[in-house]
């Protein structure tokens, strides 16, 4: 793992220093992710309850997920240490088309639940994956660059 710079990278998008978007992307992400869960539990047992429970998760982690995002876009376009950085935009970039699938996946699910299998829980999957790579770069903002962390002298 590489070494943390010496200075940080503070956040605007901040309560008495404390960055919002970190703090409101677990919901979302878990909805998310329970999402593959229950479109399983709706094709093994074909049980309206999990397509309802699949619809629910769906609507939450898209639009949590994109009221999340207005934190993470005002820290985006404001802070120029994040602005520089490729895994600032890259991470920025994997979350949009990430939030596009999640609220596509809402809105089939909302028109018609045939439409679970196949495509629903397919664009589900793919959206766990783009869920894992965007966590993963949002670690290295974090890990690598400081963004939002106060180190100790």
């Amino acid at each position: 793992m590489a070494e943390i710079k010496e200075h940080t990278i503070k956040s605007r998008a901040a309560i008495i220093g404390h960055p919002l978007h970190p703090l409101m992307i677990h919901f979302p992400v878990a909805a998310l992710m329970a999402l593959v869960a229950s479109d399983l539990g709706y094709i093994l047992s074909g049980d309206p309850f999990w397509a309802r429970v699949s619809l629910w998760l769906a609507g939450v982690g898209a639009f949590g997920g994109w009221i999340a995002s207005i934190a993470g876009i005002i820290d985006l376009v404001t802070v120029k240490g994040i602005r520089r950085l490729v895994n600032g935009w890259s991470h920025a970039i994997i979350a949009v088309m990430m939030l596009s699938l999640a609220s596509l996946n809402w809105l089939m699910r909302f028109s018609d639940t045939d439409l679970i299998l196949p495509w629903g829980f397919a664009v589900s999957l793919v959206t766990s994956v783009m869920i894992a790579l965007a966590g993963w770069l949002g670690g290295r903002l974090v890990y690598e660059h400081a963004v939002g962390v106060e180190l100790e002298k």
